[in-house]
């Protein structure tokens, strides 16, 4: 379904093969989250979506994990930058900001973290329009009104 459907959005994509249902059974145990289901469903097609220019747009659930665990356990970003506990990064632009959705509370939503700033911002309403948009983009900063 997500394959097609990503198809469909015209741009050019590489796709990975299917995650394994057990690495994404260890994400939501050490995050001590669900993924949400949209995502989930997307990961069993393709582990990780990159786009014509090499951009994760949504990162492996290898890098999901680590990376998710390293926002949420380094000690130097606590003086930096508000708790990350919240959020479940799964996606980035290529240069330095990504994408996350709230897991508390649970929403479909999709959201941008500027690494710069620290600011967390709506981008979406669903992955699904997320894909589309940064897909079809013409360039890293596609989000920003």
């Amino acid at each position: 379904m997500w394959r097609e459907m990503i198809a469909g959005f015209g741009g050019q994509v590489d796709f990975h093969d299917p995650a394994d249902g057990q690495i994404l059974d260890q994400i939501e145990q050490h995050l001590g989250q669900p993924l949400p289901t949209p995502l989930k469903q997307l990961l069993l097609e393709t582990d990780g979506l990159d786009d014509e220019f090499g951009t994760e747009v949504v990162w492996s659930t290898r890098r999901i994990l680590e990376d998710n665990e390293q926002f949420r356990t380094e000690a130097s970003f606590r003086d930096l930058y508000m708790p990350f506990n919240d959020v479940m990064f799964f996606g980035d632009n290529g240069g330095g900001d990504q994408f996350a959705f709230v897991r508390n509370p649970q929403r479909d939503d999709v959201f941008v973290w500027d690494h710069e700033t620290d600011a967390r911002n709506w981008v979406s309403g669903s992955l699904e329009d997320y894909l589309q948009r940064s897909i079809q983009a013409d360039g890293e900063d596609w989000y920003r009104v």
